[in-house]
C-alpha cells in the first residue's frame, strides 16, 4: 500500500520552477530518505503533501487520500516536523504540548500522561518550566519531534513527515533520534525523512528518493542502490606480495590493504592463500548512498553533509 503517492507534482514560483513533475511512491513500513542538496526543493515539496502549500499541478494522495482536498481527515493521523519547530515563546516546552493537544481535539482525560510521554521519548522528560526562548536549538528541534509525536489516536500518528528532525542536535542526540525512529517504524509507523545527511540517512532508511534542481532523480530500495561495485577490500600484512601475485588486477593499495576488481571472491582468496598471502579480511566493496547521489545529480558536493 502506498502511504504517499504523487503524480506529476509541480510548484512554481513565477517563472521559477521549485518541484518538477515528481511522481513519489513511498509504502507503508518504509523508511523514506527525501534526499536533495538545500534548495532542491525538499521542503516545498513536504508543504505540498502537507497541505501547507497548493501544487501549481499534479496530484498528491497520503494515506490514500486526496490532499489538500481531505486534509481534516488525513492530517490528524499525521505527525510532522517542517522546517524550524513551532512553539509559543514564552511558555515552556511541557506547557505548549498541552496546548498543541487541545488544539488537535486530543481528549483532556490523560492529557498530562500523553504530554510527559512524549517528552520522555525525545529526551526532554527533565526539562524544567523554563520557557521555550530560553531553549538552545537542539532542545527545540527535540520539541518540534515531540509535537509531531502528539496524536489524538491512541496509538500514535500512522505517518510521521520529518523535515531535518536531527538539525541542530549533537552525535549524542542524533543517536537517540535515529533509535527513536527506528523503534517508530518497528511498531508500525511509516516515516518520511527530509534531509541533507547522507550518511544519517543511510544509516535507517529502507527507500531512498533523491532531488535534484526540483526533479525526482533516483528512487528505489537502499539496498538495491548499494550494490556491488566489483571490486573486493582486501586486508594483508603483506601488500607486496599480493600486488606481485594480481598484477593488471590491484586498483588501488596502502600499507595494510589492496582494493582487487575480480569476478569471484572465493577464487580469489583462494590464489592468495595458495601464493601465501595472509588474508584477514576479503569483503566485496558496495556503493555509498553518497555514490548513488552524487553520480545522479549536478549539484555541488559541498552542500551536502557527509558525516
Amino acid at each position: 500500500m502506498s502511504v504517499i503517492r504523487t503524480q506529476g507534482l509541480t510548484k512554481k514560483y513565477g517563472a521559477i520552477t521549485a518541484v518538477d513533475g515528481i511522481d513519489l511512491d513511498v509504502r507503508e513500513g518504509d523508511i523514506y530518505g527525501f534526499l536533495g542538496a538545500n534548495g532542491s526543493g525538499k521542503t516545498t515539496t513536504v508543504r505540498m503533501l502537507l497541505g501547507l502549500v497548493l501544487a501549481t499541478s499534479g496530484t498528491a494522495e497520503v494515506l490514500g487520500q486526496p490532499m489538500p482536498a481531505r486534509a481534516s481527515t488525513v492530517l490528524p493521523q499525521v505527525g510532522a516536523l517542517v522546517e524550524a519547530p513551532a512553539a509559543y515563546p514564552r511558555l515552556s516546552g511541557r506547557a505548549n504540548l498541552r496546548v498543541h493537544d487541545a488544539l488537535g481535539r486530543g481528549r483532556r482525560s490523560g492529557r498530562a500522561g500523553r504530554v510527559d510521554d512524549v517528552l520522555d521519548r525525545v529526551g526532554l522528560g527533565g526539562v524544567d518550566e523554563r520557557p521555550v526562548a530560553a531553549y538552545s536549538l537542539g532542545m527545540r528541534q527535540r520539541l518540534g519531534l515531540a509535537h509531531a509525536l502528539l496524536s489524538p489516536r491512541t496509538d500514535g500518528p500512522r505517518l510521521l513527515v520529518l523535515d531535518e528532525p536531527t538539525n541542530g542536535l549533537d552525535p549524542q542526540g542524533i543517536r537517540e533520534i535515529r533509535g527513536l525512529l527506528l523503534e517508530l517504524n518497528a511498531a508500525g509507523t511509516t516515516i518520511f525523512l527530509s534531509s541533507h545527511l547522507l550518511a544519517e540517512v543511510e544509516q535507517i532508511a529502507t527507500r531512498v528518493g533523491v532531488l535534484d534542481r526540483g526533479r525526482l532523480v533516483v528512487e528505489d530500495q537502499l539496498d538495491r542502490l548499494r550494490r556491488p561495485t566489483g571490486r573486493t577490500h582486501v586486508s594483508t600484512p603483506d601488500v607486496a606480495r599480493a600486488r606481485a601475485l594480481l598484477d593488471g588486477q590491484v586498483e588501488a593499495y596502502d600499507e595494510s590493504s589492496l582494493l582487487v576488481r575480480v569476478p569471484d571472491v572465493a577464487a580469489l582468496n583462494a590464489r592468495l592463500v595458495q601464493g601465501g598471502v595472509r588474508v584477514s579480511v576479503l569483503k566485496p566493496e558496495q556503493h555509498t548512498l553518497e555514490d548513488v547521489v552524487l553520480e545522479a545529480t549536478t549539484v555541488s558536493s559541498d552542500r551536502y553533509e557527509r558525516a
